[in-house]
């Protein structure tokens, strides 16, 4: 490909609207154009990086027995009603009707679709195990589109299901998609960590993320180095540290004028914020709840979610709670009426504890559970933290950011079960089919390997991936034989089934050279009447930064070597 031909133009500055390193250089790199907000079209160099990576995931699907098809983007939305994920879903569902006024859903995930297909058509164990996998666009109404690809509307995913007889086949199944997903990272040049995570929306009961460590990434990962233990964040525990506090003693009011936060509280009572107790209200499903948590720690919002079993959930507003009657800055569980209370089981480890009073300006000291206030539910609803000991060995939790760029999910029959996808077993009993689901964004693990391979200068795409292997950049002067030597070697590198983007503009060797490490083609050739007087060409690997000359002679031979 000619440069001066191709699609796309590069830009010196930063895009103001581009908030991580993979958005500002796909956009100066001309690689991809938005359209609207999360909505993007990929420019010819991106999509080449996309058909690449597509081929890797589809060989790796192909060789852990997946069989590929195509299902559609629209979906009757009553597939969803029946499986109860359109309320799982809420407003991330993108719904429209058709001219007849049938509700339609645009397909976030396929597991309604598939499963009602293979209901359709399994009938006996013989007909079992079946890994079917399709690459297609998927919409998400994402409530806040960031980071370029990394969180959009529109996006290009790959997702395989898994149909076994019984839980050891599922089991099976997981495990071999677990370790293609491996073998794609490590293809496409993407190091990654395994981690527990939480099924969300998908449902199911086990599943596992697969995150590219990178500092742009939202999700946030606790892990320990002595046991490796690795959780996201959602779904990570940890062990609460006990608070001694003594035998219970009585409860006493104490005046706290202007006193609110948890920081207040604990700089004017002289306690440390373990010693406190946090009043935290969330609305689920349109109801307020009051959450009850210790002052040093934090509400796990995932966890909240989950055991309550909400579809929705949200902080309230200082409007709502003030509705209730319940005085902000010194809300307390001890004597509160007309609300559910979900508390972290954190409160069961300390005694004398400091907390609200239902009174302005004022707190309680020496409040003490269960003798002092009651609950609706008390489990794990706290955000592990770095710094937290491990629940498996004790050791001390660290934490690191990443970009999630797969999901598997153990779903078990919670999805067949509800569309009757049914099996008759050996023994002529009918069963429902176990199920797994297997998830790749291709366009977030696209931004995932610049986001991890990239320096000051621009990309630098692993080989596997890259759009072009080598980028020829001849620097032209008006009498030399570069352009004749450029356009042979173009023609011998292309013959010799070599990628090549071929830089044949007009322009200042300081242009070309920006561009080509902006661009991150593995491999830079350069032509120019200085090389040519030593009979050579100076090649350079984009990782590196000194060249080196390479006989003319050599140098396609050189180059089929190093781009094999």
């Amino acid at each position: 490909m000619r440069i001066s031909q191709l699609f796309g133009k590069t830009q010196r500055e930063i895009p103001a609207e581009a908030d991580t390193i993979s958005h500002q250089l796909l956009l100066r790199a001309g690689m991809i154009r938005q359209l609207t907000s999360g909505v993007y079209s990929y420019l010819p160099l991106a999509w080449r990086v996309l058909k690449k990576i597509e081929n890797i995931v589809r060989e790796e699907m192909d060789n852990a027995g997946g069989q590929e098809l195509l299902l559609p983007a629209l979906q009757p939305l009553e597939l969803w009603q029946k499986s109860g994920r359109d309320l799982a879903f809420g407003q991330g569902l993108f719904t429209l009707s058709d001219r007849r006024d049938h509700k339609l859903a645009l397909g976030p995930t396929h597991e309604e679709v598939i499963t009602e297909l293979v209901g359709a058509t399994v009938q006996s164990y013989r007909d079992l195990p079946l890994r079917l996998y399709q690459i297609q666009t998927k919409f998400r109404d994402e409530p806040r589109p960031r980071g370029g690809l990394l969180r959009v509307r529109e996006f290009i995913m790959k997702d395989l299901y898994s149909f076994d007889i019984d839980a050891a086949g599922l089991d099976e199944s997981y495990n071999r998609m677990l370790q293609a997903y491996r073998n794609i990272y490590d293809r496409c040049g993407v190091p990654i960590r395994l981690v527990e995570a939480d099924s969300g929306a998908i449902g199911g009961k086990d599943s596992h993320e697969f995150i590219a460590v990178a500092e742009s990434g939202e999700d946030e990962v606790i892990y320990c180095d002595k046991c490796q233990y690795t959780a996201n964040v959602e779904k990570a525990q940890s062990v609460k540290e006990k608070v001694e506090g003594g035998e219970p003693l009585p409860r006493e009011e104490v005046s706290t004028p202007g006193i609110a936060t948890i920081e207040e509280v604990s700089s004017f009572l002289k306690v440390t914020p373990n010693r406190t107790l946090k009043a935290v209200f969330y609305v689920a499903d349109s109801k307020l709840i009051f959450i009850v948590i210790r002052g040093d720690l934090e509400v796990n919002e995932i966890k909240l979610k989950n055991a309550l079993g909400s579809t929705e959930l949200r902080l309230a507003t200082s409007a709502e709670v003030a509705e209730s009657g319940i005085i902000a800055g010194a809300a307390s569980p001890v004597g509160i009426k007309n609300i559910k209370v979900i508390a972290d089981d954190s409160i069961t480890s300390a005694t004398n504890l400091v907390a609200g009073a239902n009174k302005p300006a004022t707190h309680l000291r020496n409040v003490n559970y269960p003798r002092d206030f009651r609950t609706d539910l008390i489990t794990d609803i706290a955000k592990a933290q770095a710094g937290d000991s491990c629940p498996r060995c004790g050791g001390k939790l660290s934490s690191i950011y990443g970009i999630e760029v797969g999901h598997a999910f153990k779903l078990g029959t919670v999805i067949s079960q509800k569309l009757g996808a049914q099996f008759i077993d050996q023994s002529g009993l009918s069963r429902p089919i176990m199920m797994g689901c297997y998830g790749i964004g291709l366009g977030r693990l696209l931004a995932a390997a610049i986001e991890q391979n990239h320096d000051d200068k621009g990309i630098i795409w692993p080989a596997a991936i890259a759009p072009y292997q080598i980028h020829l950049c001849p620097l032209y002067r008006e009498g030399s034989k570069v352009s004749e030597v450029a356009e042979n070697l173009y023609t011998e590198l292309t013959t010799q089934g070599l990628e090549v983007l071929f830089d044949d503009r007009q322009e200042s060797p300081g242009v070309k050279f920006n561009d080509a490490d902006l661009l991150g083609i593995p491999l830079r050739v350069t032509i120019s009447p200085r090389t040519l007087e030593k009979n050579s060409i100076e090649m350079k690997k984009r990782t590196e930064k000194e060249t080196q000359l390479v006989p003319l002679d050599e140098i396609t031979e050189r180059l089929k070597e190093l781009s094999s």
